[in-house]
């Protein structure tokens, strides 16, 4: 008896120790039940992507993709704070800055990763509680399931920064209803909780609080299929109450965020909000003035042609111009100003739209041969 309780007291000393040193890992890859889950775990970062957690990700969803004992994938974030609030961006600056091969990789390796979520045959189920921003996007919303709760801000900021909303965001911005998709693109607009429901980002609303028990009730299902992962979630989102009388935040405006946004130039949208001078698009006039002049016209113009392309072809697309980016100005610029000095004025190369040339944005959008992404 007590040499068996022994074994007991070291095997449970055993399992905690590999629970530790494992809990330490940035990204959690385990198969409880049926299903696998991913849990991407740099609170501290909140949960930004790096290379090393994207080269861990993609091989275990192709893995599970395969497994007939894997019926399910679920991701979703540590701390509370955020399901993803990005990539790495500091570590691409500075690869970028000295011509290293992270600033090709990484691109190559988020999108590899984006199009396999967005082709996965198993149902993916994106727990996006907290913030959910450009690469944390990425990782979700190509899935069949995203579900957001309270604590929820999604955003594609990147013009802010000298990109532009890539991982897909060629692909589902312009599909969103309206020219909403335009709007949250150009300006970096944030929507919280349920208007992430509301404008097509989420598929299910559950309150934060219920998340692991829904986790718990998926795990459970026998041999799921989508219809019956459908139906849970279904479920959970029927039952929660918090804020369901809200207005989308943007009702009152869309009217006009169609209107305004659907010019087919950078500077006629810019002529329309003026022209316009409600305190709405005052506002967005505002805000656009900030935004780095080349990310809008690149940003534009990759919406436009995204609309009526495959999102392999979108995936293309943005690698080809992340490699703009990356040879350019703004993107050093805009990630000194907003994220390192923190003094919040970039200064833009060139400083005003009209300066952008469509012939420098052409050249943007031009194939790279052997180097483009291979899907």
């Amino acid at each position: 008896r007590p040499r068996a309780l022994n074994r007991l007291q070291v095997i449970l000393q055993h399992l905690k120790m590999s629970k530790q040193t494992d809990s330490t890992a940035e990204v959690l890859l385990e198969k409880k039940g049926g299903a696998g889950i991913i849990t991407l775990n740099r609170p501290k970062a909140l949960n930004a992507l790096n290379l090393s957690m994207i080269q861990q990700i993609y091989p275990q969803l192709k893995t599970w993709e395969q497994d007939p004992e894997t019926f399910l994938i679920i991701i979703k974030g540590t701390g509370g704070k955020a399901f993803c609030a990005g990539g790495d961006i500091r570590a691409i600056t500075e690869a970028g800055k000295v011509g290293d091969k992270l600033s090709q990789d990484f691109f190559r390796g988020e999108y590899r990763l984006n199009n396999a979520v967005g082709t996965c045959k198993k149902p993916y189920v994106a727990l996006i509680d907290g913030i959910t921003m450009g690469g944390g996007v990425g990782v979700s919303v190509h899935g069949h399931f995203r579900v957001a709760t309270e604590k929820t801000v999604f955003a594609m900021p990147e013009t802010a920064i000298g990109l532009f909303p890539d991982v897909g965001g060629g692909y589902f911005l312009p599909r969103l209803s309206g020219k909403v998709g335009y709007f949250l693109a150009l300006t970096g607009c944030r929507l919280k909780g349920r208007d992430v429901l509301k404008v097509g980002i989420a598929t299910h609303f559950v309150e934060s609080a219920k998340l692991p028990a829904l986790e718990k009730d998926l795990i459970a299902l026998k041999s799921p299929s989508k219809e019956k992962i459908a139906d849970l979630l279904n479920s959970y989102h029927m039952k929660c109450t918090i804020d369901q009388e809200k207005e989308f935040v943007l009702d009152e405006h869309m009217e006009k965020i169609n209107s305004l946004f659907s010019a087919n130039s950078m500077e006629e949208i810019v002529k329309k909000l003026k022209q316009d001078g409600s305190p709405f698009a005052m506002k967005q006039l505002e805000t656009i003035n900030k935004m780095s002049p080349t990310s809008l016209k690149l940003t534009l113009r990759q919406l436009r042609e995204g609309a009526s392309m495959s999102l392999q072809e979108v995936l293309q697309m943005e690698y080809r111009l992340s490699q703009a980016c990356m040879k350019g100005h703004d993107f050093y610029e805009g990630v000194r100003a907003v994220l390192i000095d923190k003094d919040q004025s970039p200064k833009w190369k060139p400083a005003s739209l009209e300066e952008v040339s469509d012939e420098f944005v052409d050249n943007c959008f031009k194939p790279l041969g052997n180097d483009d992404l291979k899907l």
